[in-house]
């Protein structure tokens, strides 16, 4: 049974529901006082230990309902009325038929050749030959006298437990249905049966034979069961495992490669790399210099014991919110990059709530009340619609920059450039970012393209890069989010 719950936290892991290893110890030991037998008393109990938020508990719940859901293997739910019907149907029809109708009997008392030719599973072979109705060879492999007693419960139970020794929960992606449903298959005995099944092809008793046809019939409509099985398995272990497969290659690709119809999805990638960065770094902290002492500070603090040192200050430096100023470039080859990094910034509001933005391709504007009159997509593609037409001239912005801003930055301000620094050849007016270099707390550059193709053709990154303090390859969510980071840790 600890198994059983394991791999119902491992589902609610896979729905993002976070469980830390107490947490399941915690479950584990309510489990043991509580058991399975009160279906709602454990759903109660395990929702005491396992959700905190309001959005993982209507995810426990969802989860639960599917986890432990026990359905015939048909995937109809039987009322109690209709499952003694069917028993007692199963009953009355006897072997001299040839067409048993337990397990194929799947509405209104059909029989299995009527559900397997719905599924299209009918051997053209066994179709055709006609066999007559009379008795039946019993089975002599295990699979097939499962398939014989019409027993739907234990044919849960036996597909359930093939499962767990085939470790379905650790299914990631879809095309590992077929593969999962034939390990399942092995698992309960398919090979014995195929081999019972070929061997009643060629026997001259025609009871054997007819044994042999229903055990196809059979065959073929458990493997229909078992796929849908593990397709609902898969919903439940790994659809959102999936999920964060293509949202980790988001992460990594380059953003002049995101496609516009990912957008939405690299939104809320960013939405949720910026909660993570807020939650990080909210609080404002103190960094304690270990081993310099701040002497004024204990002298000051032990004068009530005339003069015996108690109690030890240490030297410490406050980690405040930092005052960023960000220039984007917004022509066409790097407008991606600036519509995510403007997205990224203005979603740390919380902790980076002085930010200024401006935007060029040839001349500078500053579109900060922009984005606080309009929401942060209206915003964005306003900034890219006025001020991504031009031709790119980075000497021009820079000494535009410096006309607006220069006055107001001191050294509390971190200003960030993000551009390829490719000028179609004009004036690179590297003074201009010098004298930003001798004012500010720190220059950061973030260039999309790679560290190899930083000068050639007219990139100029070269005459930039000595009044920087940071260059940065930048392409990704992933890089933006180390660059934003360190940014909130460093800044003091």
């Amino acid at each position: 049974m600890d198994r059983t719950l394991t791999s119902f936290i491992a589902a609610l892991r896979t729905a993002e529901v976070r469980i830390s290893p107490a947490e399941t110890l915690d479950a584990l030991s309510a489990v043991e006082l509580t058991g399975y037998h009160d279906r709602e008393f454990l759903k109660n109990t395990l929702a005491l230990v396992l959700p905190k938020t309001i959005d993982e508990k209507e995810t426990f719940d969802n989860t639960f309902e599917e986890f432990f859901k026990f359905n015939d293997i048909t995937g109809q739910r039987k009322t109690d009325s209709e499952a003694d019907e069917s028993d007692q149907d199963s009953e009355n029809s006897g072997e001299g038929t040839g067409q048993s109708q337990g397990l194929g009997a799947n509405r209104g008392g059909r029989s299995s050749k009527a559900g397997a030719e719905e599924a299209g599973v009918i051997d053209d072979e066994d179709s055709t030959e006609n066999l007559g109705p009379g008795p039946l060879a019993e089975p002599s492999s295990a699979l097939g006298v499962l398939l014989m007693q019409n027993d739907r419960i234990e044919l849960n139970v036996q597909v359930a437990g093939a499962a767990k020794v085939v470790k379905l929960e650790d299914i990631q992606v879809f095309t590992q249905k077929g593969l999962y449903t034939r390990r399942i298959l092995e698992e309960m005995g398919l090979a014995e049966l195929q081999r019972e099944i070929n061997s009643a092809r060629t026997s001259e008793d025609l009871p054997v034979r007819r044994l042999g046809r229903e055990l196809k019939h059979r065959q073929d409509w458990l493997r229909e069961q078992v796929r849908d099985y593990v397709e609902k398995q898969f919903l439940l272990y790994a659809d959102a495992h999936g999920f964060r497969l293509r949202e980790e290659l988001l992460r990594k690709v380059k953003l002049s490669n995101i496609e516009h119809r990912n957008f939405r999805l690299v939104q809320e990638i960013v939405y949720r790399m910026a909660k993570k960065l807020v939650a990080l770094h909210s609080r404002r902290k103190k960094v304690y210099k270990r081993g310099v002492l701040n002497v004024s500070r204990t002298l000051r603090k032990n004068m009530s014991y005339d003069g015996n040192i108690f109690d030890l200050h240490w030297k410490s430096i406050k980690v405040d919110r930092p005052c960023v100023y960000a220039i984007c470039d917004v022509s066409g080859s790097v407008s991606n990059y600036a519509r995510f990094m403007l997205m990224f910034l203005y979603s740390l509001e919380e902790v980076m709530p002085k930010v200024r933005s401006f935007a060029f391709s040839s001349d500078l504007g500053e579109v900060t009340e922009l984005f606080e009159r309009n929401s942060l997509e209206d915003a964005i593609a306003k900034t890219l619609r006025d001020y991504g037409g031009g031709s790119t001239d980075y000497g021009q912005a820079l000494i535009d920059f410096r006309k607006k801003c220069l006055s107001d930055i001191d050294n509390r301000t971190t200003v960030i450039i993000l551009g390829d620094a490719r000028n179609n050849y004009g004036e690179a007016h590297q003074q201009v970012l010098k004298e930003l270099y001798e004012v500010s707390k720190r220059v950061i550059w973030l260039n999309p393209e790679s560290r190899s193709t930083w000068n050639t053709g007219d990139a100029i990154m070269r005459k930039y890069t000595p009044y920087v303090h940071q260059a940065e390859e930048c392409n990704s969510l992933i890089h933006l989010e180390r660059v934003v980071g360190n940014l909130l840790r460093t800044v003091q």
